[in-house]
């Protein structure tokens, strides 16, 4: 499993997982009421899943020749999302979310 916190604003908002199965999960943490990740992404205490990552972070990440320079650069799968992301998406993102990786 793979996981990340997610800062909006540079303030804890919750956890973003990449499960074994291939399952993504992301769950606002308890205490946080701040502004939400996205407009469907509403803070509530149930997690969000999905079979995919979800759009709002996919769109965090490069296109096309940047993606594949990234991916040359950085020693990533040019397919892996959620690995492309925990690289390029800590800091300077477009918005006010950013994301961190968490050691296993």
């Amino acid at each position: 499993m793979r996981q990340c916190k997610v800062y909006v604003h540079d303030r804890e908002a919750g956890l973003l997982q990449e499960t074994d199965t291939g399952e993504y999960v992301f769950t606002y943490d308890r205490d946080y009421h701040g502004e939400p990740i996205c407009l469907a992404m509403p803070v509530r205490e149930l997690p969000y899943s999905s079979d995919s990552l979800f759009p709002y972070f996919s769109n965090l990440l490069s296109e096309g020749a940047n993606r594949q320079l990234q991916s040359t650069l950085l020693h990533i799968d040019e397919n892996d999302d959620f690995g492309i992301m925990l690289a390029t998406a800590q800091h300077d993102t477009i918005g006010a979310v950013t994301v961190k990786p968490i050691a296993s």
